[in-house]
């Protein structure tokens, strides 16, 4: 199988090859809705043997993306997210089998109750139908997002960035050979098979009859295309401005770890901590290591005039620099007036990702948890636990910062709905 997607498809080629991979999906998606739990779980496992199996393809087909991207000036952080290396290609494979020894959530009871008449109404889980996945980079993103819509009945349609294409194309033939040795259809999950931007559309707004929900991951500029293009209904984030606060009743050893792993571990993924915010109370003891340990690991360092004093390395932060998602080894800092100063600040320039407090006050941490309108919240640990791999999912295909459906990690039980089935003895309602 190639590795290499096709390009040059005429537009009403790309019209047809969109709506076919459309019908298949829906027929997928119902064989997938009656798929028992051992068959969705062999197929996963299986795709984690081929993908062992397979490492050096793709490694090599990742080798091939990663030299294509640097040479089209790729930024860091996003050659970061396309980068694969053995360890990686492992951390895949871990990811298909955790996700299959996951509890299956189709056909799950939420909640059962009986009315006076004799009716027995349960709501139980079921499938979305068809998810429509948009993404950037991430080659891994193929094997979790195929991994999580099939463990939760879905079927699922992926169109990955153009600078990730043969990585995964490589990834993707391994799901295949898992759905075949478990007896799936292998429309279950699709991988489009051209780097043709007008394919992306056509998914935006020319398969509603195919399309349930759709799921971008990626830069600011691509999710904001889905959001506003989309004829049916979108789950994901704008941009992860994450917040870490440090309060005046904070362990500062504690407060020093978390801070440099929120910022540093790794700079380029959406729970990076953006904005260090410092109780005054405690500026005198805790601001200075703080800003030099960022500055010490190589991190800029844009600060208000507090900040600014206490070391001339810090260059100064503008009104801009509030509300940015910097995905890269620059933090914007500022001293607050405690934690409502730090609560209010979160509010008007977070985007409502991921946000931690770092206190020894447990009123404190309650309030900052209770007030703070993020879909994460933490307390003494830092923000890129922001994942749904860390939280026990197995994985997740991005975080949700939506108000309904779902909201922050949204792994397998996020990628179902529910309905009411309604058992009765022949009961009329008078």
């Amino acid at each position: 199988m190639s590795t290499q997607p096709a390009r040059g498809i005429d537009p009403a080629g790309l019209e047809a090859l969109m709506q076919q991979i459309g019908r298949d999906a829906v027929a997928a998606a119902a064989a997938l809705a009656l798929a028992g739990t051992e068959a969705k779980n062999r197929a996963l496992t299986s795709a984690a043997d081929a993908v062992r199996a397979r490492s050096a393809g793709i490694l090599a087909a990742n080798d091939a993306d990663m030299a294509a991207a640097g040479a089209a000036g790729l930024g860091a952080a996003m050659l970061d997210r396309l980068r694969l290396d053995p360890k990686r290609v492992e951390a895949i494979a871990r990811g298909l089998e955790e996700i299959a020894a996951l509890p299956d959530p189709v056909g799950t009871v939420i909640a059962e109750w009986s009315r006076p008449n004799g009716l027995r109404i349960q709501r139980v889980r079921v499938p979305l139908g068809v998810v429509g996945i948009i993404y950037e980079s991430r080659p891994n993103v193929t094997a979790d997002a195929g991994a999580l819509c099939l463990k939760s009945g879905n079927a699922v349609i992926l169109r990955g960035g153009s600078e990730s294409t043969r990585s995964s194309a490589a990834i993707h033939a391994c799901l295949l050979e898992g759905l075949a040795a478990a007896g799936l259809p292998a429309a279950a999950i699709q991988l489009v098979p051209t780097t043709d931007r007008a394919a992306v559309g056509i998914m935006l707004a020319g398969m509603t009859d195919y399309i349930d929900v759709l799921v971008p991951r990626g830069g600011k500029s691509l999710v904001a295309r889905v959001q506003q293009e989309a004829r049916v209904p979108v789950i994901g984030h704008l941009e992860g401005i994450c917040h870490v606060y440090v309060d005046r009743d904070a362990d500062l050893g504690m407060a020093r770890r978390v801070v440099l792993n929120a910022k540093m571990r790794r700079t380029g993924i959406c729970g990076a901590a953006e904005a260090l915010l410092v109780d005054r109370a405690c500026a005198a003891t805790h601001l200075a290591p703080l800003v030099r340990d960022l500055l010490d690991a190589g991190c800029e360092v844009r600060g208000d005039a507090a900040v600014q004093a206490v070391d001339p390395r810090v260059r100064p932060a503008t009104e801009a620099d509030w509300g940015k998602e910097y995905l890269d080894a620059i933090i914007a800092a500022r001293v607050v007036d405690g934690v409502d100063a730090a609560i209010a600040h979160i509010a008007r320039y977070g985007s409502a990702h991921t946000d931690s407090i770092i206190t020894q006050n447990a009123a404190t941490a309650e309030r900052f948890l209770a007030r703070v309108d993020s879909a994460i919240v933490l307390h003494n640990a830092s923000t890129q636990f922001a994942d749904g791999g860390e939280f026990g999912m197995g994985a997740e295909i991005g975080i949700s910062t939506d108000r309904f459906h779902a909201r922050g990690p949204v792994g397998v039980e996020q990628l179902t709905s529910y309905k009411y089935v309604v058992r009765g003895s022949g009961q009329v309602r008078p």
